[in-house]
């Protein structure tokens, strides 16, 4: 195995460590409510929050809030996609996240988190250049609307799989159910024989650059990562699709973090 392949690597570890690090990310969660259709405040949080079908509120009473740079003045409106991306909400030190999974919920990210202050990195198997695996890249005709549960019981969500990704291992071949990637390529959600005793139970993702002009890419299992349900209670990760369960043990990527062990 070459020096280099270590190195990028351990520069990738150390850059997705940097960013489970950051003041407001997702180990500076310290609570989740579902909000319902009454106006209500939550905790110590300022304003009175609620939902109705379509959209989430927030009343700020006079309280110095900000979205998008601006202050909230009068009532807010935040239609958001399900199982999207949310926004956020500044209060003082801490931001409050709101987001749809079904029902809409609020979430505090705050910077003192005992999550955060007690982060000392996450296990991983070492770098194996036999867990880099060539792929194929097959698409669905149209995209196909993928419903699947979440860690939270009760709770589903919906993406887009544009297609599967196909590789052998042991002499057996394999398809995976691919997401789209947060900005480009492709994501996998699985589980394996390692899940629940040296991994996370419920997934783990695995990022995919976009295939090339034949279809062709390339699985590092060296960087499967835990989703944020990992670290914290107060996460709602989707699970795999039902043929994403590998049965053999895919020793490479990360472990079960200090904080679940």
């Amino acid at each position: 195995m070459s020096t280099r392949f270590v190195d990028d690597w351990q520069d990738w570890k150390t850059s997705r460590e940097r960013d489970l690090a950051a003041p407001h990310g997702w180990l500076a969660l310290v609570s989740l409510d579902w909000l319902d259709d009454t106006p209500r405040r939550y905790a110590e949080l300022p304003g009175l929050w609620w939902q109705d079908a379509d959209a989430a509120y927030l009343d700020p009473e006079g309280a110095d809030l900000v979205h998008d740079g601006e202050p909230v003045v009068g009532v807010k409106r935040f239609e958001l996609v399900n199982s999207g991306a949310g926004t956020r909400v500044v209060a003082g030190d801490v931001e409050i996240e709101v987001a749809r999974r079904s029902g809409y919920l609020i979430r505090v990210h705050d910077p003192k988190a005992q999550v955060l202050r007690d982060f000392h990195g996450v296990p991983s198997y070492e770098p194996s250049a036999e867990w880099v695996v060539a792929g194929r890249y097959e698409p669905f005709d149209e995209p196909r609307p993928t419903t699947v549960g979440a860690v939270v019981a009760g709770l589903s969500h919906v993406y887009t799989a544009p297609g599967v990704v196909r590789f052998s291992h042991g002499g057996q071949e394999y398809a995976l159910t691919a997401f789209n990637g947060k900005t480009d390529g492709l994501s996998i959600l699985f589980t394996d024989a390692t899940s629940g005793v040296t991994t996370y139970a419920a997934n783990r993702s695995l990022s995919v650059s976009a295939p090339d002009a034949e279809g062709g890419v390339v699985l590092d299992f060296n960087r499967a990562v835990n989703l944020p349900c990992a670290f914290t209670d107060f996460a709602t990760c989707p699970l795999p699709p039902e043929g994403n369960r590998l049965a053999f043990a895919v020793e490479a990527g990360e472990k079960l973090p200090h904080e679940r062990a």
